[in-house]
């Protein structure tokens, strides 16, 4: 597989996971030039600067970062599928056609050594369905029950190489997205491969 180079934005739970994802997104910052270039990856991330608080700042940011990205990885803990603003992400990485994936960080250990939980993927809480002849909706998995998601409320347009839903019957986002244990899978090594993948999928 040929390796582009590709703008990524990482999607994560900053309060809890930040270190862990720090450590991915920034991987590529530690070799020289030439090493950095044949990664195959940028990091379209913005979270650094994050120092505001009311829901339109932080999706006008959103919403910044993931301006010239062509793949969305999530990088996934215990509670990553929980938190609105991944949701967020999530949802418009859909609206503007980017690939997705998960890459699992539970086993990558923090400065203290330890490892977490490995939580539900995020994919999972996030879907598509058709509600009217042409209009395809975001969806979310809430309080026990498929919901139509609110923070977004345009119709999308699937990549052509997406299963369109044919009904009100959600189709969750995971069935589109292949998922990585950045540990057991070699992360350091393949990360690149799966981020080209990734945008490989969706015509990108």
């Amino acid at each position: 597989m040929k390796i582009k180079r590709r703008r990524v934005f990482f999607s994560f739970h900053f309060q809890r996971d930040g270190w862990r994802a720090n450590q991915i997104r920034q991987s590529w910052r530690f070799g020289n030039e030439a090493t950095r270039a044949g990664t195959g990856f940028f990091d379209g991330s913005l979270w650094e600067s994050a120092q505001r608080k009311d829901d339109a700042s932080l999706k006008a940011l959103i919403n910044t970062g993931l301006e010239n990205t062509s793949v969305t990885c999530v990088l996934a803990g215990t509670e990553t599928y929980a938190r609105r603003w991944v949701r967020f992400e999530i949802a418009k990485s859909v609206a503007r056609g980017n690939g997705l994936l998960t890459v699992w960080i539970d086993q990558k250990r923090d400065p203290n050594g330890l490892t977490c939980a490995r939580g539900p993927d995020p994919l999972g809480y996030m879907g598509v369905y058709l509600a009217e002849p042409g209009k395809i909706y975001l969806a979310e998995y809430h309080s026990g029950r498929w919901q139509r998601y609110l923070d977004y409320r345009m119709p999308v347009q699937l990549p052509s190489s997406w299963r369109a839903p044919t009904s009100s019957n959600v189709i969750p986002l995971h069935n589109y997205a292949r998922n990585h244990c950045y540990v057991t899978e070699g992360g350091s090594t393949s990360f690149a491969m799966w981020i080209e993948a990734a945008a490989q999928s969706v015509g990108r």
